[in-house]
């Protein structure tokens, strides 16, 4: 069985609870893999996860750690967290570019995609900065040098504009309304499969001997709104993606 990476995707809300006189804090972790796992797997793959929280120091250091996985997905992970480890940052000693080496992953044949949210493409206040980074290299996608979230609280619907693997029994689907996507610029090279407005929500391209995808909202709340997780084509999409990735 075919084994797919996934990292990003959790994080860990820090609150303070006022009560007049007195006050207090809570935290709490959360994940939002529970859909794309499940369409992952029922796809065929086994799905192997690193949350954010663990993806500094456990998120594969070499290529012959990556090349265990027919795919690797970035979802809602910014660049720094793949850069800037307790190695890097707290002992001042080198250590592996994960970024580099998810490009020389794809170089070789690997399988890459990328999937929005706030700490995706170029993220919220532009702090995922994956432009700056050897992954802009290997994506169908331009990516902005600013904020390139695009938030769209009234819902919108994404359309289909070619035909192809990836989009097969999507193409006469109406789909369920997104809140949000990244602003992406398709490359020259890259195929352009659906969009939202004028720009892409997925598009796929190749470099070297590998594949690349984009998917450019969210694969969970907020963006991927409960309608779009719940929809019974949102399986297709990701079984898709995966099967065109690792042909």
């Amino acid at each position: 069985m075919k084994k797919v990476l996934l990292a990003g995707e959790s994080w860990v809300s820090y609150s303070r609870h006022i009560k007049g006189f007195d006050s207090f804090f809570t935290s709490t972790y959360e994940e939002g893999i529970e859909w794309i796992k499940k369409s992952i797997e029922k796809a065929g793959y086994e799905f192997c996860y690193i949350s954010n929280t663990y993806a500094a120091e456990k998120f594969p250091r070499t290529l012959d750690e990556l090349n265990e996985y027919a795919a690797v997905i970035l979802s809602d992970i910014g660049s720094n967290t793949l850069l800037i480890t307790n190695q890097c940052f707290t002992k001042g000693m080198q250590d592996s570019n994960r970024c580099e080496l998810l490009k020389e992953y794809v170089e070789q044949g690997g399988g890459f995609c990328m999937i929005g949210g706030y700490m995706s493409f170029t993220g919220i206040d532009a702090k995922a900065r994956y432009g700056q980074t050897e992954i802009a290299d290997i994506l169908p996608v331009k990516m902005l040098d600013v904020d390139d979230r695009v938030e769209a609280p009234q819902g919108i619907h994404p359309v289909v504009v070619v035909n192809h693997e990836v989009t097969e029994g999507l193409d006469q689907e109406e789909w369920p309304y997104l809140l949000g996507y990244n602003k992406t610029i398709i490359k020259p090279e890259g195929k352009l499969l659906a969009k939202i407005g004028e720009d892409p929500l997925i598009a796929v391209g190749e470099y070297g001997k590998g594949k690349s995808a984009v998917f450019t909202s969210d694969c969970s709340p907020h963006w991927g709104s409960p309608e779009f997780v719940s929809w019974e084509k949102y399986d297709t999409i990701w079984g898709n993606i995966l099967n065109w990735l690792t042909k």
